[in-house]
């Protein structure tokens, strides 16, 4: 026997929708930064390439001051470290470095009991000074810089720079690939990397040239009889 329907009875078929769920998933998935927000991430990228050049020649500049040249400079100690109550530490944080004249150096003590380690440290640098230790202060006498020494200490802050410019090459290619990401996700299109990577060359010759600066201002005083 065939079923009849009623016809007050109306059958009605809904398709059934995406949960409440999976719809917050996927307007999470589609929604695009705004600019706001690129910018804030462009800053950014921007910000940390002039921070980490700027301290790219700090080190450059520290390292040359640590090669010492014809007159006298407490920056010359900067690098060496003392064996201090078993712990390394530099000697600039335990010790008060003045200049007397231009051929010596004066190293005081905070504690008198560290002279020795200090002394030790001195003889082990590779800055070639003899330390005379009076049992309250050491003395430096700085010998002259034979033709051969400068040359060879030339070469030194040469490759130092060079270093210096390494680092900065490697900063600039981090960032290029910071914006090529961003490209990738769709946040930035093909001519806003270009640009982008154009201004930051544009940068990168910038600390390229103080780094150029710093070298050779430290080749002539090294140079310089």
């Amino acid at each position: 026997m065939a079923m009849s329907f009623s016809p007050a009875t109306s059958v009605r078929y809904t398709k059934p929708g995406p949960s409440k769920t999976l719809l917050s998933s996927i307007r999470g998935i589609l929604r695009c930064a705004t600019i706001e927000e690129i910018e804030a991430e462009k800053s950014l990228i921007e910000k940390s390439v002039k921070e980490k050049m700027e301290k790219t020649i700090d080190t450059v500049r520290s390292n040359f001051n640590s090669i010492r040249t014809g007159r006298s400079n407490p920056a010359m100690l900067d690098k060496i470290e003392v064996e201090y109550y078993g712990t390394p530490v530099s000697l600039k944080s335990i010790a008060q470095i003045s200049t007397p004249d231009s051929s010596s150096l004066l190293v005081q003590p905070y504690d008198k009991s560290s002279l020795k380690a200090i002394e030790k440290a001195i003889v082990s640098s590779d800055l070639g000074l003899t330390p005379n230790n009076d049992g309250e202060v050491i003395r430096l006498s700085l010998p002259q810089l034979t033709s051969d020494r400068r040359k060879e200490l030339s070469k030194v802050v040469a490759k130092q720079a060079e270093e210096g410019k390494v680092a900065v090459r490697n900063i600039r290619r981090d960032a290029i690939k910071s914006y090529d990401k961003l490209e990738k996700e769709k946040k930035l299109s093909e001519d806003n990397v270009k640009d982008l990577s154009s201004d930051l060359q544009k940068v990168t010759d910038e600390y390229m040239k103080k780094i150029d600066s710093i070298f050779k201002q430290k080749e002539k005083e090294l140079l310089k009889v």
